[in-house]
């Protein structure tokens, strides 16, 4: 529907936590306005025609006054456009969310609220605390923790709070901690109730410091912890020992790069989310088709005088498949052909095309496809051999000795990616980043090329090396990098086990 507002929960920043109904919204928008707390990640489901506009507030730094807000979703409604109204955690949870409501409906402006997972509950939840649990409390309670503490007559009824005994949530509250903790003991609490603050919850950057109301915020300086902050109070904290399950992911906390170009990298920076790993995306290759169309489309239009064609990779087979889809053809054109893939992957992604390889063998390397042929008839065979510009010579040249007529041809090219060199060398030159992941030889030496050479020992110093397996880490150690993790499977998920082998030996 145009002319419409939807107000969307973004969630606590955990983006596997927004709704599909907010995902929708999302996708459908031609406007989409944001906040400083929904995750930019969001922004990738946008339309890429639609208008993205920020609003956030950040520590009293307003973008955009909240009027100029309401007045903003108006103008943008009153386009005959649809807006969404993106917000962190839920809209009316200490979201203001009622007011831009009130705004729509005076202007007579339609509109639907699309309820999000609030920070209150999410938060506290990947931290191992559960607000309620029957042997601790049956209540919970949301507080604002933004009041003035210099306001003459405080809107929050401490005394109430401090005789419930349950629960008790506070949002937006580090700076007026102190405040809370007095306000909280003077209406009787307990010094030695359990008191938590979990800051970025959800996210890879949570920090959870815990205490007393004794001893909160002292803990609390001592860690240096800023806002966005949730504070727990209450005895249901006791079960954070045992039950905080987050934090205690195998890569919790690390800051790894990962090089794998762009198109490539989504698969590999979820298994390292989902271990807890901060990915920092710094691709230093992007796949490019050929310059020269003509000799694979001279390939295509002969399929039949060959008997075998063989994939090294993921890429090598997405760039084949679609040139011979562009050609008018498909599968069926490789019926009389046998088939070879180097590793699983590639040999799962040719079967996503409708063909199965009758060759996979046992090592994911070149050399091991020699190995393989070994049983087969290969002296006077044709064969086809699609695959990157760059690749090593080894394959076709040792086919050929078998007796073997090889036609390699070039489906893609690997070309530098130096995006965001800059923030990259930043990064480095502030220790923030514990481990870099190489997934071929190509990445190695265009990562290197990002760097500085007179500064290239003082950036890597301390930073751990990942590669994908024994070729990619010979390039490494050429290029001068000291290699602490290689993958014994040379696949993603060989790698992202290796490196949570690596970290486990550190624990």
């Amino acid at each position: 529907m145009r002319n419409k507002v939807y107000l969307v929960g973004a969630g606590p920043g955990d983006t596997g936590l927004l709704t599909l109904k907010g995902k929708a919204c999302i996708e459908q928008a031609d406007v989409i306005v944001y906040d400083y707390l929904a995750a930019d990640e969001l922004l990738a489901y946008a339309r890429t025609d639609a208008e993205i506009i920020y609003a956030g507030k950040q520590g009293g730094d307003h973008t955009l006054t909240q009027s100029q807000i309401n007045q903003l979703l108006v103008e943008k409604a009153r386009e005959g456009r649809t807006v969404t109204r993106l917000k962190g955690g839920d809209p009316f949870i200490f979201g203001r969310g009622g007011e831009e409501i009130e705004a729509l409906i005076d202007a007579g402006i339609p509109f639907e609220v699309v309820p999000g997972v609030t920070s209150a509950i999410a938060a506290p939840a990947y931290a191992g605390i559960p607000l309620t649990h029957r042997k601790y409390t049956s209540t919970v309670t949301f507080i604002t923790g933004h009041e003035d503490p210099n306001k003459k007559d405080s809107s929050i009824r401490w005394k109430a709070l401090a005789d419930m005994g349950g629960t008790l949530v506070f949002l937006m509250g580090v700076k007026n901690l102190p405040n809370i903790v007095n306000q909280l003991r003077e209406a009787g609490m307990a010094g030695e109730t359990p008191a938590a603050l979990v800051r970025w919850g959800t996210t890879v950057r949570q920090q959870t410091v815990a205490g007393t109301l004794d001893t909160i915020v002292e803990n609390v300086q001592a860690a240096e912890l800023k806002p966005p902050c949730i504070i727990v109070v209450g005895e249901v904290i006791r079960l954070r020992d045992k039950m905080k399950w987050f934090e205690r992911r195998p890569l919790f906390g690390k800051r790894i790069i990962v090089t794998r170009a762009r198109a490539q990298a989504s698969d590999m920076i979820r298994r390292l989310t989902d271990l807890g790993a901060d990915c920092l995306e710094y691709p230093t290759i992007k796949i490019v088709p050929p310059e020269d169309f003509s000799p694979l489309d001279a390939a295509i239009n002969r399929l039949d005088a060959y008997h075998w064609i063989i994939f090294t990779s993921v890429n090598g087979v997405d760039s084949f498949f679609n040139r011979l889809h562009h050609t008018g053809k498909d599968s069926r054109a490789l019926g009389n052909l046998r088939t070879a893939c180097i590793g699983p992957v590639t040999a799962e992604r040719l079967r996503y095309y409708g063909v199965n390889t009758d060759i996979l063998p046992e090592n994911f390397r070149a050399e091991s496809i020699i190995e393989a042929f070994a049983g087969e008839t290969v002296a006077g065979n044709r064969m086809l051999l699609p695959r990157a510009a760059e690749a090593r010579p080894i394959l076709p040249d040792e086919l050929a000795k078998m007796g073997a007529v090889i036609d390699e041809i070039a489906v893609y090219h690997t070309v530098s990616d130096t995006q965001n060199t800059d923030t990259l060398v930043r990064q480095l030159e502030t220790g923030d980043v514990d481990l870099v992941t190489f997934t071929s030889s190509s990445t190695v030496v265009n990562f290197k090329n990002l760097l500085p050479p007179d500064r290239f020992d003082v950036l890597i110093k301390g930073v751990a090396i990942a590669s994908i397996g024994p070729i990619t880490t010979e390039t490494a150690k050429k290029n001068g990098f000291s290699v602490h993790v290689e993958a014994a499977t040379f696949t993603i998920d060989g790698l992202c086990d290796a490196i949570v082998a690596h970290y486990s030996k550190q624990a």
